[in-house]
């Protein structure tokens, strides 16, 4: 498993705290949700912070 920049785990978390049922253990679900709530225009950063809340909600794991 790669090392998360501190930005991702941040915004990740911030993001969970807020809006906590506009996630699941769906990625897909996820990605969509971190494009509506935030201003991140690289699809990479958007689909790294997805993956982390993926990971936070008990989706996948290594």
């Amino acid at each position: 498993m790669a090392i998360k920049p501190k930005y991702v785990k941040q915004l990740g978390n911030t993001l969970l705290e807020r809006y906590p049922q506009a996630f699941n253990t769906d990625f897909e679900t996820n990605k969509d949700s971190v494009e509506q709530l935030t201003t991140v225009e690289s699809k990479g950063v958007r689909n790294r912070i997805a993956g982390y809340i993926t990971r936070k909600k008990g989706g996948q794991t290594a």
